[in-house]
């Protein structure tokens, strides 16, 4: 019962931290879509101005325009790169944190899976995940986080100022990343820990517990 125990109020504790990142990953994940949408605009701004004529408009004889609103352009798009970098940065933290409670609670389940034994970790209540269920969650979100962590890794390395027509579809291709990943993992492994804890306190305060 001791190792029951002990594993719940590890669940329960890291339960309580990943609400707290997930909170923290939703606000970074919110912020990328209108940091993309700027830049696939400012892309399709840059397109124009190389179709421009500018030799035969009226901005003929100012020489020097053309590459100084490229300069400034590409400077607009280097601030919003910076952004989303930093956006990235707050998601790096959060799979790292995520990452590091996961593995603490595994270890503790390796120092204590001979005292649980084998059936109390896959016993199942008619409402109530068993221990291995909530381990496999919790294991399903490391996971999300670190798979959606390097897919917004790299579409920022292949964004290049040189590239404007990829550029141009960034919110197309962030909205196919998103697409990949609708279920929500978090809330659903959220929800099988708090059914696990909740049984596992019943279980302690029933009588001859």
């Amino acid at each position: 019962m001791a190792a029951a125990a002990a594993m719940a109020a590890a669940l329960r504790e890291w339960a309580a931290a990943a609400a707290r990142q997930d909170a923290a990953w939703r606000a970074a994940m919110a912020a990328w879509a209108p940091l993309l949408v700027s830049l696939a605009g400012l892309a399709a701004q840059m397109r124009a101005a190389q179709r421009l004529a500018w030799g035969g408009s009226p901005l003929g004889p100012f020489g020097d325009l053309r590459a100084r609103l490229w300069r400034k352009q590409r400077g607009a798009a280097e601030a919003l790169l910076e952004q989303l970098g930093g956006r990235r940065a707050e998601l790096r933290a959060v799979r790292d944190a995520v990452g590091a409670g996961v593995a603490a609670v595994l270890r503790l389940y390796e120092e204590r899976a001979a005292e649980l034994g084998l059936a109390a970790a896959l016993r199942r209540g008619p409402r109530c995940p068993s221990l291995a269920d909530a381990l496999e969650g919790l294991q399903d979100v490391e996971r999300y986080y670190r798979q959606l962590y390097l897919e917004s890794k790299l579409l920022l390395l292949r964004i290049r100022c040189d590239s404007l027509a990829d550029m141009e579809a960034l919110p197309q291709s962030w909205e196919r990343i998103l697409a990949r990943y609708k279920e929500d993992v978090v809330q659903d492994t959220l929800l099988k820990i708090s059914l696990f804890v909740d049984n596992q306190r019943e279980l302690c305060c029933s009588p001859g517990s």
